[in-house]
């Protein structure tokens, strides 16, 4: 009986690994759904650097996966700089190492001991699913901290728009100015979305507005309805400078709410030593007493 579990496992492993060989070398082609999606402005454009290594795993597992990830991981993923492809190559990553590790120790105990490996695959089948899973949800987990760093980039963002209006540019110069100053992911956004804007020959400020709702970023938003003033002949500098100001009192003043819920945390778990600490005078007098 041990011989044939060895056997199953040896041909289920050596199929996958077959298997994992060919798509390896079978070229990408994107699918018809997500072509259309982002020709017609309704998905994210991801980065159009060439597939290879580990992203070329990813990119095979996201062909063969059916569905799609969810909208509120995918703006995450934006958010972070994250393409699919890497993203799908750290859930396969993940999903083979919880299937390889229950497998190995199954396998060791079916040389030494010589019991059933019944029980490590059933538990290499569950964990390889969770380890699936598992970026999902530490991606979800991170969303405050995103949201927050996302937040910062956008209001440096702003402040370099603010410097370039400074400097007598154009509101559409300022935007693309600004964006192409840095390399973070909101930056790489917004300029993404400028340089689509442009070819289309429209205006930026609806393709920013509507990054700005994708993204869930109002700020983004307010920056696309105040540059958009440049057309009436209204003054920016001092708009976007107030518009600035009271979006940095919002966000530290989140911030200042966020770090008080974190002391308030750190208080209780200080009082924990402080009641342990008074329990053990109170427990000797308690047995005396309950002793009589």
């Amino acid at each position: 009986m041990s011989g044939l579990w060895v056997a199953i496992a040896s041909g289920v492993l050596l199929a996958v690994g077959l298997w994992a060989l060919v798509g390896y070398f079978v070229p990408t082609h994107p699918r018809l759904a997500d072509t259309l999606s982002v020709l017609d402005g309704r998905a994210a454009v991801q980065p159009s650097a060439p597939v290879g290594g580990r992203d070329r795993l990813g990119a095979w597992v996201r062909r063969r996966m059916p569905g799609r990830i969810d909208d509120r991981i995918g703006r995450q993923l934006q958010l972070r700089g994250i393409g699919l492809d890497r993203f799908y190559t750290y859930k396969a990553l993940v999903a083979m190492a919880g299937f390889a590790l229950p497998t190995l120790v199954g396998a060791a105990l079916l040389l030494t001991t010589g019991d059933s490996m019944a029980l490590p695959l059933v538990v290499a089948v569950l964990l390889g699913v969770v380890g699936f899973f598992l970026p999902d949800i530490v991606i979800g987990r991170r969303a405050v901290a995103t949201a927050s760093d996302a937040t910062e980039a956008l209001l440096t963002f702003m402040d370099l728009v603010t410097l370039e209006r400074l400097a007598n540019s154009s509101a559409t110069q300022s935007l693309h100015a600004a964006a192409a100053v840095s390399d973070q992911a909101v930056f790489v956004a917004i300029r993404d979305s400028l340089q689509r804007s442009r070819l289309e020959q429209r205006a930026p400020f609806t393709e920013l507005k509507r990054l700005g709702e994708q993204l869930e970023l109002p700020a983004l938003c307010d920056v696309a309805d105040v540059m958009k003033l440049d057309d009436s002949g209204a003054s920016l500098s001092d708009a976007l400078r107030a518009r600035v100001k009271e979006l940095r009192d919002a966000h530290l003043t989140k911030a200042k709410v966020e770090a008080s819920a974190v002391s308030e945390r750190m208080t209780f778990l200080m009082v924990i030593p402080s009641l342990i600490f008074g329990l053990l005078f109170l427990i000797p007098p308690l047995l005396r007493l309950l002793s009589t």
